[in-house]
């Protein structure tokens, strides 16, 4: 085993830490730290006894349980009992209060096309969110075998526990990943001619401040929240008057890129210069040909070249994602 067999498994480990500790930070600390600790123990590394995946993800569930001892549950703002709706959004909560958003190079980087479009539903937001409702072995488990398909042997060989309590944690996850479901949405599909319109639609009637536009591309429950505020506001027309008559959207623009699986923009706002420069990432969701649910990703300015987007841009500059 060499440094290069290691950093051969980097995205493979990122998606796997990101599904247990919904965290852009977590995740480069737990896979940075995992790849210290495998490249110190090669020389104890037996290929006879496991597969290097199964060993190397050991060492990464250890580091990812580890952390996530102190934790507390990170969720989407849609899932917040207590989140509030009005024009005043409220007090900020905490970074660790909420599942982040994370590019899709990071994450499935690698993969042929017919593995992309499988992971693609894993990385959901939603789905990370939903991952939260599990206590951390379960979790592991859960994606270890259901995500990753690893078989319940090996499961049990990185959990340090046997195959009776893999099957039975198995059971439990997934009857509480069930019960905590998020709602069905159309799985993305960069090639779907109709999803490339509806987007081209709201970026249009988002960038144009036209109601009738934004409305008409929305379903009726959509809903529309921007973390780190506990605040959400629901139905289609109610989001976009919002959207359409703020005068802090005047000149915006949403430059698109892949969040989690799913369709995004980096949305730009001009300077008194005339520059467009980095305000939040934003992801969306649709169902039924219309957008369900839009997540702005307030104080990621500083992440948009993660996401392959541009440090500014200039009035009129065509940019396509």
């Amino acid at each position: 085993m060499t440094v290069e067999d290691l950093e051969a498994l980097r995205v493979p480990l990122t998606g796997y830490c990101y599904r247990l500790l919904g965290s852009s930070a977590d995740t480069d600390d737990a896979v940075q730290e995992t790849l210290i600790r495998a490249s110190a123990k090669r020389d104890h590394y037996d290929p006879g006894k496991a597969r290097l995946s199964t060993w190397v993800h050991r060492i990464a569930t250890n580091v990812c349980i580890d952390m996530l001892r102190a934790a507390k549950r990170r969720a989407l703002v849609m899932d917040v009992a207590s989140a509030t709706q009005g024009p005043d959004l409220g007090t900020p909560l905490p970074p660790e209060a909420w599942v982040e958003p994370m590019p899709d190079a990071r994450l499935l980087g690698g993969q042929n096309p017919d593995d992309v479009v499988l992971a693609r539903e894993s990385v959901r937001l939603a789905f990370i969110a939903a991952l939260q409702h599990l206590a951390p072995r379960q979790r592991a488990v859960l994606v270890l075998r259901d995500v990753l398909v690893f078989s319940a042997q090996e499961t049990a060989e990185i959990l340090g526990t046997t195959v009776p309590a893999v099957n039975s944690a198995l059971q439990r996850a997934r009857a509480t990943l069930a019960a905590n479901r998020p709602d069905p949405f159309d799985l993305y599909d960069p090639e779907d001619a109709g999803q490339r319109d509806l987007l081209r639609r709201y970026v249009s009637a988002f960038e144009s401040h036209d109601i009738a536009g934004l409305t008409a591309v929305m379903r009726e429950d959509a809903v529309a929240s921007m973390p780190p505020f506990p605040w959400r506001m629901d139905g289609a027309r109610t989001i976009a008057v919002l959207a359409g008559s703020s005068d802090s959207c005047a000149g915006a623009r949403l430059v698109p890129c892949r969040i989690n699986g799913a369709p995004g923009f980096g949305q730009y706002r001009p300077g008194d210069d005339g520059v467009l420069r980095p305000f939040a990432l934003v992801s969306v969701d649709m169902r039924d040909r219309r957008l369900t649910q839009m997540i702005t990703f307030l104080g990621t300015h500083d992440r948009f070249a993660e996401f392959g987007l541009p440090a500014s841009l200039r009035a009129g500059e065509e940019v396509t994602g």
